[in-house]
């Protein structure tokens, strides 16, 4: 590489074997004469949004599964995810999800509350995951669905809503569990109202229209927090799809009385990062938290498509709007569970039956990013100056390299890559007037740090 600011490189890629791996920026090889090329300018004065962090969601099977291993090697997978990968936010269910070993709720029956289930898996992981964490582990608590009792539908499953004459006593209860949470020495810094509140699914679901969420957050919830003294909590709505993120968003605030911090956000829906990006143009004090992705389907230990997918979708997201960014399950068996209700997903760390320790592609894709944007961080603009496929296999040009950039706190520009074609990229990087040359190699992640 020229003399530049550039002082490290960070590869994964498939073909090379690199995990990861530090590299000298005067030990890149040069691209062969027909390589592709790519020039890509960091707009280092058009500064964006603050960024939180990124994390993975601890349910109840992940909790589960962890508790099972001996110390060490349970250390060693919190290790990876809190110390090593540097994650900062996390998000757990209250009540369980479709990703617990069972079915189970904190209130079974009115005047009723227990956290005995939740003190078994969830709590001792939760309290280990925020002690590792250097940055402290800023914790998010969703709800999949209330008590049987209180729904319209009379089941935890299916849909159902809450019915009006529970709304505050469910609000009590959603604040009682946070109080203890936070009792317990945890950092409870955001709930939202309930997890995609317009599914319906043969598990704990629950649906809400913007008008009975905003309902609930005005009449109920922010008055429950504040009386456990958690009206600092963040509160978001949505915690579902992109497709309606903004429709869900330009409802609510529309029909709000104040108290939403921001919407949540998943990916099930498809890419829809025009969403993102119009809720943060006409809505910029809002905060917006992608909450939920993953895999729906177990994984090969060396299928690269799952990186790749991680990779596409948190550089698309950042550069839409979004403040932080959290996976679904931080651990998953190999047969995808266990849950409850026959579903089975991937996730970025396998326990095998025999206590093995898989770490997948995502893994390492998401790393690519937590561990060099630290919280604080603001994502700068990108500019693909040149590198465009004018043909691309469905006929739409599209960019040989995705990019996205950002300052952290301590004045380090971090830009992380994504080359998802077949061939090595030659790269030039502009940052205020001064130019690196690199190279990518093909299906690869990178992430170039910079001296501001």
């Amino acid at each position: 590489m020229d003399p530049s600011p550039c002082i490290a490189i960070y590869e994964t890629a498939r073909g090379n074997g690199s995990r990861l791996q530090k590299l000298e920026p005067s030990h890149r090889k040069a691209a062969g004469s027909r390589s592709p090329s790519c020039t890509i300018e960091i707009l280092s004065d058009d500064k964006c949004q603050e960024i939180y962090g990124f994390g993975g969601g601890i349910s109840e099977s992940s909790a589960y599964l962890l508790s099972g291993l001996p110390e060490e090697r349970r250390r060693s997978v919190l290790d990876a995810y809190y110390r090593d990968s540097g994650y900062t936010l996390g998000r757990t269910p209250l009540n369980s999800s479709d990703f617990s070993p069972e079915s189970w709720t904190v209130s079974a029956r009115p005047g009723h509350f227990t956290t005995e289930r939740s003190d078994r898996y969830l709590l001792p992981i939760l309290q280990e995951a925020s002690a590792i964490s250097d940055n402290g582990l800023w914790l998010m608590v969703s709800p999949w669905s209330p008590p049987a009792y209180m729904k319209t539908n009379g089941s935890m499953y299916g849909g159902g809503k809450l019915k009006k004459e529970c709304y505050a006593e469910w609000a009590g209860i959603f604040a009682r569990y946070l109080a203890h949470l936070r009792d317990s020495g945890l950092n409870v810094w955001a709930c939202s109202v309930q997890n995609e509140c317009e599914s319906v699914r043969p598990w704990e679901t629950c649906l809400y229209t913007a008008e009975e969420e905003t309902e609930f957050i005005g009449g109920f919830l922010y008055d429950a927090l504040s009386s456990y003294g958690l009206q600092n909590t963040k509160i978001f709505i949505w915690d579902h799809n992109r497709d309606g993120l903004y429709r869900r968003m330009h409802d609510s605030l529309r029909n709000s009385a104040g108290h939403i911090s921001g919407a949540a956000y998943h990916w099930y829906s498809g890419a829809f990062y025009e969403n993102v990006r119009r809720c943060r143009e006409e809505f910029p004090d809002m905060d917006l938290l992608f909450t939920e992705g993953c895999i729906e389907k177990p994984a090969a230990h060396d299928a690269w498509y799952p990186g790749e997918r991680y990779a596409h979708n948190i550089i698309n997201d950042l550069n839409s709007g979004c403040n932080g960014w959290i996976d679904w399950n931080i651990v998953l068996d190999s047969k995808g569970g266990p849950n409850h209700a026959g579903g089975a997903c991937d996730a970025p760390v396998i326990i095998d039956e025999d206590g093995d320790i898989r770490f997948h592609s995502s893994y390492y894709a998401i790393s690519h990013f937590s561990r060099f944007i630290r919280r604080g961080a603001r994502i700068l603009g990108t500019k693909l100056v040149s590198g465009r496929i004018p043909s691309a296999p469905d006929g739409v040009a599209a960019d040989l390299i995705e990019a996205t950039a950002a300052e952290n706190p301590d004045g380090t520009i971090a830009l992380v890559l994504l080359n998802r074609t077949d061939d090595e990229i030659s790269l030039s990087i502009k940052l205020k007037g001064t130019e690196a040359s690199s190279t990518c190699p093909a299906h690869a992640m990178q992430t170039m740090i910079f001296n501001d």
